[in-house]
This record gives structure tokens, C-alpha cells and sequence, in this order.
């Protein structure tokens, strides 16, 4: 019975995220004056939707390593959420440095994420 209730937390906590509108869609900025800045984030945008999946599969799976593992896990994907709204509006302030850090954050807090996700059950 227990194992049910942590699955349909999951599920809850899937469905909710699944209808997110601060998932990666087409970049809609053509001609915008720091394109490549916007561009870069796009990208690291795909990496935390990535990164995403990569959780989602094994938790609905039942294969992450332990419950305090799942919670970091998720602290990495939404500090990455939360560091690409930061790169969004820095880019389009033409804050390119500050685009290049906020992105190597990010990508750091992904590939946590990713390599917690893939750590098997002892």
C-alpha cells in the first residue's frame, strides 16, 4: 500500500509538471538583437527538459536510489528552472556573461540530476 501512495505522488507530481509551460518550446525570437544568448538558453532549456525525462523514467520505474536521493534530485531540476528564467531575462538584457554563467549553473544542476536519476538501488 505504501508503494502505491509514493506512485501516485509521482504521477501527481508528473501530471503537473507535464502540462508546465516553462517546458522548451520553438524559439520565437528571430531577429531579436541578442539572438545567440537567447539561443544558448534554448538550448540549456532542452537540457533541463532532458534531465526531466531522464527523472520522470526512473521514478515512475521505481529505480531511484533512495527517497533522500529522489529529493536532491528534484532540488537540482528546479534550481535549473528557476537559473533559466534568470538566463532568459539576462540574455534578453543582452547580459551575455551573465547568460554564459547562469548556463554552466545550469548545466551542472542537469547533469546532477541525470546522474542521480541513473544511480541503482543498493
Amino acid at each position: 500500500m505504501k508503494h502505491r501512495s509514493v506512485l501516485f505522488r509521482e504521477i501527481v507530481v508528473i501530471a503537473l509538471l507535464g502540462s508546465s509551460p516553462s517546458t522548451a518550446g520553438p524559439l520565437e525570437s528571430a531577429g531579436h538583437q541578442h539572438q545567440e544568448s537567447l539561443r544558448a538558453v534554448h538550448e540549456a532549456e532542452h537540457d533541463v527538459d532532458h534531465a526531466w525525462e531522464v527523472y520522470h523514467g526512473a521514478a515512475l520505474g521505481g529505480t531511484v536510489a533512495s527517497p533522500s536521493l529522489q529529493a536532491e534530485i528534484e532540488d537540482h531540476l528546479h534550481e535549473a528552472r528557476t537559473l533559466i528564467t534568470q538566463a532568459h531575462a539576462a540574455a534578453e538584457h543582452g547580459h551575455t556573461g551573465q547568460v554564459q554563467y547562469l548556463i554552466k549553473q545550469v548545466r551542472l544542476h542537469t547533469t546532477h540530476a541525470i546522474e542521480g536519476s541513473k544511480e541503482p538501488k543498493k
